[in-house]
C-alpha cells in the first residue's frame, strides 16, 4: 500500500512537471520542468526495482541531454523568443491532441485493466545492465549508431548555426597592402 502512494505522488509530480514544461512561457523554466520530470522518471524506475535504467535515466538525459538544451537555448538565445508565437493556432491544436491522446490512454486502461500486471516474471534480467548491454550491441547495434551520427550532426548544426559571418581571410599571396 505504501508503494501504491509513492507511485501516485510520483505520477502526479511527472504529470505537473510536464503541464508546467509546456505551458511555461520562458524556454530555461521549460528545460528546468524537463529536468524535474526527468528525475521523477528516475524514482519511478527505482521504486520499480530498476536501478540501472534509474541511474542511466538521471546520467543521460537529467545530466547530458539537459546540459546540451541549456547549452543550446542560451547560444541561440530563445528565451528572448519567448513572447511570441511562431505558428497561429498552435496552442490549441496542441490542446485538443493532448485531450484526445489523454482519451485514448483513459480508454486502454479501463477497457484492458491495467497493462502490467503479471509483467514481474523476469524483471531481473530485463533491466540487468548486462541484459541492456546485449541487447543494445546487438540487437540495436544500427539505430544505436545512426543516433550517434544524428547527435553529431545536430552538435555541428548548433555550431554553424551561432556561429556569426566571419571576415574573408586573405588568400596566400594576395595580402592586404600597409
Amino acid at each position: 500500500m505504501p508503494v501504491d502512494i509513492i507511485l501516485w505522488v510520483l505520477g502526479a509530480v511527472v504529470v505537473g512537471s510536464a503541464l508546467a514544461m509546456v505551458i511555461s512561457r520562458n524556454a530555461i523554466y521549460a528545460a528546468l520542468f524537463l529536468v524535474l520530470n526527468f528525475a521523477t522518471v528516475a524514482l519511478f524506475y527505482l521504486v520499480l526495482g530498476a536501478p540501472f535504467i534509474s541511474l542511466v535515466q538521471v546520467t543521460v538525459y537529467a545530466g547530458s541531454i539537459m546540459v546540451l538544451f541549456l547549452f543550446v537555448i542560451m547560444l541561440l538565445g530563445a528565451e528572448r523568443l519567448a513572447g511570441k508565437e511562431p505558428l497561429v493556432g498552435q496552442r490549441p491544436l496542441a490542446i485538443v491532441l493532448g485531450l484526445i491522446f489523454l482519451g485514448e490512454m483513459a480508454l486502454v486502461v479501463f477497457s484492458r485493466g491495467w497493462l502490467f500486471q503479471g509483467l514481474a516474471v523476469g524483471a531481473a534480467e530485463i533491466g540487468s545492465p548486462a541484459a541492456v548491454g546485449r541487447a543494445l550491441f546487438t540487437q540495436y547495434a544500427l539505430p544505436f549508431e545512426v543516433t550517434g551520427v544524428i547527435l553529431l550532426v545536430a552538435a555541428v548544426g548548433a555550431i554553424l548555426l551561432t556561429r556569426g559571418d566571419a571576415p574573408p581571410r586573405p588568400q596566400p599571396g594576395n595580402t592586404p597592402e600597409k
